[in-house]
């Protein structure tokens, strides 16, 4: 197994900027806006991005939600582990708000898809976008694609791209893993 790095800890801080510019320019001061982090991994990154929009942008009151997609999933029947649900928290009405989805690695589009029919619970957004860390732009099962990306990365089916989070790994970083 052999791990190339793809981001260091200063260019996830760069990229973290860059994104939150790109979200202020189209959503000004969130107020009509929404970010939902996708359990368990998008929380993260939608964490940060809210802390560094409020911290370093002086944006106020930001709405920030999990959302779990567990059991919206097509294939979580077909698994012989038993399935661990995440926690969903959103605490406000999403009707007529912008959502955008964070998610940290945008791969066979799967879990979107599922985000998509899992928010419908909650109401009727007036519009989705979706903001992601890594792009697998090859991977696409589905015909989706971010409005806000990191950075794309061409990785091929037995790669794997994973993302760690200070909070969680202890550093920030994204790397590519081959399984070969």
């Amino acid at each position: 197994m052999s791990q190339k790095v793809l981001l260091t800890s200063k260019e996830v801080n760069i990229i973290l900027h860059r994104l939150a510019c790109q979200l202020i320019e189209k959503h000004h001061d969130f107020s009509n806006t929404i970010l939902i982090g996708i359990q368990p991994r998008g929380t993260y990154l939608a964490e940060r991005l809210k802390k560094m929009l409020e911290l370093e942008y002086n944006i106020k009151d930001i709405a920030l939600g999990y959302l779990d997609i567990t059991f919206f999933r097509d294939d979580f029947r077909k698994t012989n582990k038993p399935l661990e649900a995440n926690k969903t928290k959103i605490n406000f009405l999403v009707e007529n708000k912008k959502v955008i989805f964070i998610d940290d690695v945008l791969y066979t589009g799967r879990s979107i898809r599922a985000a998509l029919t899992a928010i419908q619970s909650f109401g009727r957004p007036s519009g989705i976008e979706l903001l992601t860390l890594i792009d697998r732009r090859f991977s696409r099962d589905l015909p989706i694609q971010p409005d806000y990306r990191g950075r794309q990365v061409d990785a091929i089916n037995n790669e794997k791209v994973k993302v760690c989070w200070l909070e969680n790994e202890g550093e920030d970083g994204v790397f590519l893993i081959n399984n070969n």
